[in-house]
């Protein structure tokens, strides 16, 4: 009998099977931006449906040219090419799986001069103002949409989803919010979900009864007169009616000031907002967000929270979660850890998506999982992300690798971010390096400094050194204080700060200290702990599912802590584009102090003595907390070259301008395949 055994089942709706319940969610991803793009994309999709993902949710493609994100964004109209479009679904198709088009409008989330809503209102997270849809151009709309569903069978796809979430044009028009019309498509709430009802009628007229179509629904708008759980569930039943075959649920609008998918949030927080779909309706309905483990997606599929559960960013990090799961192989998987930084912040900044923890995402092209023609004796020296990254590709390549880690534990750097509240899925990384390098047959060798002489002998062909970083310390008089204590000194319990901390720089590193100090861990692991903090009504009774402003009646911390930085910028300018605002907000809440323009004159028994705006300043502390930078460690590497050894650097040791586990285990993983 299977471990999962609600996870694992097949679901059959009308003429098609899902093989399991698992659905890989529409993500950007912008690989259309890259090089040879419709291969990427094809073997993009072709890796997950190999690794038995059961459905499969494309990127959303717009059915016009007014609904398109961006201004070189893809429209799947009658212009569009369906020959790569047929060459991702029989992929897809051959694997195994099934393969569904995402139909995305923009509306006012379009950022070009052809951007429309329900009404004028621009979004706040967008410069560009919306023309106003007359009703004869939303009803060419839905036309447009129906056309593209039409399309999409053409091109072998077995549905749509139709995005009717996240603050999109459809959830444009179905909230108070933004529709303000007093036509047959505004006004009341029967008026408001007029324009998803109709989409859905025209498509199901369009490509017949045997192609799924999927609605994502907003299961919780998060925004002020967004709509009650009570509308969420009566637009559910309308769009039931309407010919949708499965419900989709997403979670917040992009505009809102409350998180939704970043590792701050406990997991499975959101479920609550899917049951109340699932008991709207009598299709299956899909649960979403923060659900990252196969243990996690069974329990909320035996308790009926729903039938199918989407991961996105878990199919990112491994392609082949189901298969894992299916095997009695979850301690294999690798584990999606929800720190954006690869995927979601490059998405946000105008690069194509990856995944921290799995630099192939999205560059499968560009990896061989080929054995090598002639297996080396590799020697790695150091346990961090970098070496631990390489260690287990090449050992995956047929390597013969040995590991030397000088501490008595593996994980270097990532030991330091597990600490931090918000940061404790970093456990999952760590634990997916030690299962695999158990699996594969690493020497690893813990409490034993890698020595330049050994490694110099003729047992090892390649020589590898990820002996990563240390703080660095910087040349200010007293900084010997003994209220000095370095971020390494902090975050692994060696010495506690006192009451009243200065953290000299503003970097990722201070604001991870900061956060250390004053951060509640239970706000990142309890949901209903999370619920409290940014004001979420997990009952669904009010508007938007909001009881309040985010974070008004979260209590200031009792330590006082002052953040300061050299440059006179805005403190945190480096922090991630989608979990950065959510640390500076729970910060501020916390009473964090910060200062920027600073020269620091000195540290002495009265505390950190400094100049700002031209004045000199006296911030009375306890402890001052170094985090102005790293340093490479690099003796090793020195010495094996002075013995005529070369060795490659990676990591921290090769650049350390920042804790930057992205191109460490980026750089890691190249250069396994590259050997």
């Amino acid at each position: 009998m299977t471990s999962y055994p609600h996870l694992l089942a097949p679901l059959t709706i009308g003429s098609r099977t899902l093989r399991n319940r698992i659905v890989m969610g529409a993500m950007h991803t912008r690989l259309e931006t890259l090089d040879n793009p419709a291969v990427r994309i094809t073997e993009f999709y072709a890796a997950r449906a190999r690794g038995e993902a059961g459905l499969i949710l494309t990127n959303g493609y717009s059915p016009n040219i007014e609904g398109r994100l961006e201004e070189d964004s893809e429209v799947f109209d009658d212009s569009a090419d369906l020959g790569p479009h047929r060459a991702v679904t029989d992929a897809v198709h051959q694997a195994g799986g099934l393969i569904v088009l995402q139909i995305l409008h923009a509306g006012r989330y379009a950022k070009h001069p052809y951007a429309v809503g329900p009404g004028k209102d621009r979004a706040r997270i967008n410069p560009v103002v919306p023309r106003m849809l007359p009703a004869d151009d939303v009803w060419g709309t839905i036309a447009a949409f129906a056309r593209t569903t039409e399309l999409a069978r053409q091109a072998g796809y077995d549905g749509v989803e139709i995005m009717g979430s996240e603050g999109y044009l459809v959830n444009e028009f179905t909230a108070e919010l933004t529709n303000e019309r007093d036509d047959e498509f505004g006004g009341d709430f029967e008026r408001r979900c007029r324009l998803p009802v109709e989409i859905l009628k025209a498509a199901r007229d369009r490509a017949g009864e045997d192609f799924l179509l999927i609605y994502r629904i907003s299961a919780i708008d998060l925004v002020d007169l967004g709509a009650t759980g009570a509308e969420v569930a009566e637009l559910a039943r309308r769009v039931e009616a309407a010919g949708a075959d499965i419900l989709n649920t997403g979670i917040g609008w992009h505009e809102s000031t409350v998180p939704t998918i970043a590792a701050s949030i406990p997991r499975g927080a959101w479920t609550f907002a899917a049951r109340n779909v699932k008991e709207a309706v009598s299709i299956p309905v899909i649960t979403s967000n923060r659900i990252n483990t196969p243990e996690l997606a069974e329990e909320l599929l035996a308790d009926g929270t729903a039938d199918l559960v989407s991961m996105a960013r878990p199919l990112l990090a491994d392609p082949d979660f189901a298969a894992k799961a299916r095997a009695g192989r979850s301690e294999e998987i690798n584990t999606c850890i929800g720190c954006n930084q690869a995927c979601l912040d490059r998405i946000f900044t105008d690069r194509t998506a990856s995944c921290m923890v799995n630099p192939r995402a999205g560059h499968e092209i560009e990896f061989t999982r080929r054995q090598p023609g002639a297996r080396k004796r590799i020697a790695v020296a150091g346990g961090g992300p970098a070496g631990l990254a390489f260690a287990v590709n090449a050992a995956e390549l047929g390597h013969q690798v040995t590991l030397y880690e000088s501490s008595g534990a593996l994980g270097g750097q990532l030991n330091l971010a597990r600490v931090v509240p918000g940061k404790s899925e970093f456990n999952e990384l760590l634990r997916y390096f030690t299962v695999r390098l158990g699996l594969l047959g690493v020497d690893v060798r813990l409490g034993t400094p890698a020595d330049a002489s050994a490694l110099a002998c003729p047992e090892f062909d390649e020589v590898v050194v990820a002996t990563g970083v240390t703080p660095r310390i910087p040349a200010i008089d007293g900084v010997d204080h003994p209220m000095v204590m370095t971020y390494a000194d902090v975050l692994t319990g060696r010495r506690v700060p006192g009451p009243r901390v200065a953290i000299i720089g503003a970097g990722g590193i201070g604001f991870d200290v900061a956060e250390y100090l004053l951060g509640d861990p239970e706000e990142s692991t309890d949901p209903k702990a999370f619920h409290r903090a940014w004001s979420i009504d997990a009952t669904l009774t009010t508007r938007g599912g909001l009881t309040g402003t985010p974070r008004a009646d979260v209590p200031a911390s009792s330590r006082h802590v002052t953040l300061l930085q050299r440059r006179t910028s805005r403190p945190g300018a480096s922090l991630g584009k989608s979990t950065g605002w959510i640390l500076k907000a729970r910060l501020r809440q916390a009473g964090l102090r910060t200062i920027s323009g600073a020269a620091y004159a000195r540290i002495t028994d009265r505390g950190l003595h400094y100049t700002a705006d031209g004045q000199p300043a006296l911030l009375e502390v306890d402890t001052v907390v170094l985090c102005a930078g790293q340093e490479s460690k690099r003796s090793l590497h020195d010495e094996l070259r002075q013995l005529g050894v070369t060795a490659r650097l990676i990591g921290g040791a090769d650049v350390a301008v920042e804790l930057d586990a992205v191109r460490a285990i980026d750089q890691a993983t190249r250069l396994a395949v590259a050997i």
